[in-house]
C-alpha cells in the first residue's frame, strides 16, 4: 500500500494541528538536506514538505481526506481522473446538490479532475477554468549583526511548495539573491514579489517574505533596533573608572567607565544601535574579568588587596 501523507509524517488521521506541526518539525530536523547525513535526505524532505503543506492547511486537508475516503473517484497511478462534469453528476445523488459545495470542498485543488485543472460550472452547463494566485510563502534567515550597519547581499536556498502541470503537489528548490539594506531591525521582512508559490491556470505567483534575524553570540545580541555588546573590563577599571577605546559594531568608540561600576551594568550609547528610520541604541554590558594569580607577585597583590578591604564580606 502506497504511503499517504499521514504515514509520511507519522501521525494518525485524527491528529491535531499541533501534533502535525510537532511531527513535521521533528522530521525536518532529521532529514533537512543541509544537516542530515541520510542518503535519501533530500527526497525524504521533499515528501515531508508536500505532506505538511497539505495537512497543515484546513481546506487542503479536507480535500485530501475526501480523496482517501473515495479513492474510486480519483486517478490511480496517473492522471485518468474524472472530469468535472462526471464528478458533478456522480455526486448529485439527490439531484439538488449545490455545485458551490463542490467548489468549497475542493477549493484550489483539482487533482484527479481533468489532470488537476481548476474548473467551475457555468449557468450554460459548460466548465470553465479558473485561475488562482499562488500562496505567499514565508522564510527566515539569520545574518551577522554587522549586516544591520552595512547592508549585504545574501544567497539563500529555499524549498517552495508548488504544483506541477498535472495539479500534483511538489516542492521546488530555488536559490535567490537577497539584498538586505542597512538599518533593518530584527524581525523585519523583505518582500520578494512573485517568488512565492506558483499560480495556477495563469494566475500570478505569490510573494516570498524573508524575515531577518540576527545571529547572537556570547558577546552580541540584537533586540529590535537595539544592540547589546558585552565589554570585558578589569577590576581596577571598574573600581577606579577609566576611559577606554572599543571596537563595536557601530565602529570605534571612546567610553568612560564610571567609578565603582558593577558587573553587568549597562552603558547606553544613544543612536548607536541599528541605523533604522528611528535609530536604536547600543548598550555596552560591562563584564568584570578577574585575573588569575599565578606568580608570587600576583598572589601578593591579592593579599594586599584583601588587607585593604578586610571589612568587606561578599556573603553578607
Amino acid at each position: 500500500m502506497a504511503e499517504n501523507f499521514y504515514d509520511a509524517l507519522g501521525v494518525k488521521r485524527d491528529a491535531t494541528p499541533d501534533e502535525i506541526k510537532k511531527a513535521y518539525r521533528k522530521l525536518a530536523r532529521k532529514f533537512h538536506p543541509d544537516v542530515s547525513k541520510e542518503k535519501n535526505a533530500e527526497e525524504k524532505m521533499q515528501a515531508i514538505n508536500v505532506a505538511y503543506d497539505t495537512l497543515s492547511n484546513e481546506e487542503k486537508k479536507k480535500q485530501y481526506d475526501f480523496e482517501l475516503d473515495h479513492p474510486q473517484g480519483f486517478a490511480q497511478g496517473g492522471n485518468q481522473g474524472f472530469d468535472g462534469a462526471q464528478f458533478y453528476r456522480q455526486g448529485s445523488t439527490s439531484g439538488s446538490q449545490d455545485f458551490s459545495g463542490f467548489e468549497d470542498l475542493f477549493g484550489r485543488f483539482g487533482s484527479g479532475f481533468g489532470g488537476g485543472r481548476q474548473q467551475e460550472y457555468s449557468q450554460r452547463g459548460n466548465y470553465q477554468q479558473r485561475s488562482y494566485r499562488g500562496e505567499d510563502q514565508h522564510a527566515s534567515i539569520e545574518v551577522d549583526p554587522t549586516v544591520a550597519y552595512e547592508g549585504s547581499t545574501q544567497h539563500i536556498s529555499l524549498q517552495i511548495p508548488t504544483y506541477n502541470v498535472y495539479g500534483e503537489p511538489e516542492v521546488q528548490r530555488k536559490t535567490l539573491e537577497v539584498k538586505i539594506p542597512k538599518g533593518m531591525k530584527a524581525g523585519q521582512q523583505i518582500r520578494l514579489s512573485g517568488q512565492g508559490q506558483a499560480g495556477s491556470n495563469g494566475g500570478e505567483n505569490g510573494d516570498l517574505y524573508i524575515e531577518i534575524q540576527y545571529r547572537h553570540t556570547n558577546k552580541l545580541r540584537v533586540e529590535g533596533a537595539d544592540v547589546y555588546y558585552t565589554v570585558n573590563i578589569a577590576p581596577w577599571e571598574a573600581a577606579l573608572g577609566q576611559a577606554i577605546e572599543l571596537n563595536t559594531p557601530a565602529g570605534t568608540v571612546k567610553v568612560n567607565i564610571p567609578k565603582n561600576a558593577r558587573n553587568q551594568q549597562q552603558l547606553r550609547l544613544k543612536d548607536k544601535g541599528i541605523p533604522a528610520k528611528v535609530p536604536g541604541h547600543l548598550y555596552l554590558v560591562l563584564n568584570i574579568v578577574q585575573p588569575l594569580a599565578n606568580s608570587e607577585a600576583e598572589q601578593q597583590a591579592y593579599q594586599d588587596f584583601a588587607q585593604a578591604f578586610s571589612d568587606f564580606n561578599p556573603r553578607t
